[in-house]
């Protein structure tokens, strides 16, 4: 709090006058994060409406990467809100209650699991540089797979049009249809 108050221009206990302590500062900052989350939408078909939950989702967290954590250990009524608007969305599309908790599962670990890992590898370009040139060589002979597959990720002639969190959510969305079929 005396950090905040600092970056502020204020006193640490002039912020008690809008909070009560850290937790409700963090509690807050959470809630802003879980408003930019998108809600299924009733009339919307529902691989349409988990698509841009799980979209908006991706997006708010990573507009704010580091918010996945403060999401995830807070039990918020946005984060509340969420959880049972996707299940209310595969529930009414006709998944059963346990095809039901298995896909939320599989939906938000991948969301979260998906976000924290592309926040976790993520480097400014004059570093990424620096690794491809001293590092990547290093991989080849002992490990040629985890090579190539580095490659892939220094290559700039690759096309990047479709991120890989969409590929994973493309894959849950059709593993969720045929479950359906």
């Amino acid at each position: 709090m005396r950090k905040l108050g600092q970056a502020l221009g204020v006193e640490a206990m002039s912020l008690y006058n809008h909070v009560a302590n850290k937790d409700d500062l963090l509690d807050g900052v959470a809630d802003i994060v879980l408003d930019e989350f998108e809600l299924p939408t009733a009339g919307v078909d529902w691989e349409t409406a988990i698509r841009r939950t799980a979209t908006s989702a991706h997006e708010a967290l990573v507009g704010h990467p580091w918010a996945c954590g403060l999401v995830m250990s807070r039990p918020r009524p946005g984060r509340l809100r969420y959880i049972d608007a996707l299940l209310r969305c595969l529930r009414e599309a006709g998944f059963s209650p346990d095809e039901t908790f298995h896909a939320y599962h599989a939906l938000d670990s991948h969301i979260l699991g998906y976000t924290m890992w592309e926040l976790g590898h993520s480097f400014d370009p004059a570093e990424a540089d620096e690794l491809a040139k001293t590092f990547l060589p290093r991989l080849a002979d002992e490990y040629p797979y985890l090579y190539e597959h580095a490659e892939q990720h220094f290559d700039q002639s690759r096309p990047r049009e479709e991120s890989g969190f969409k590929f994973g959510l493309d894959l849950i969305l059709d593993g969720f249809k045929r479950m359906r079929g």
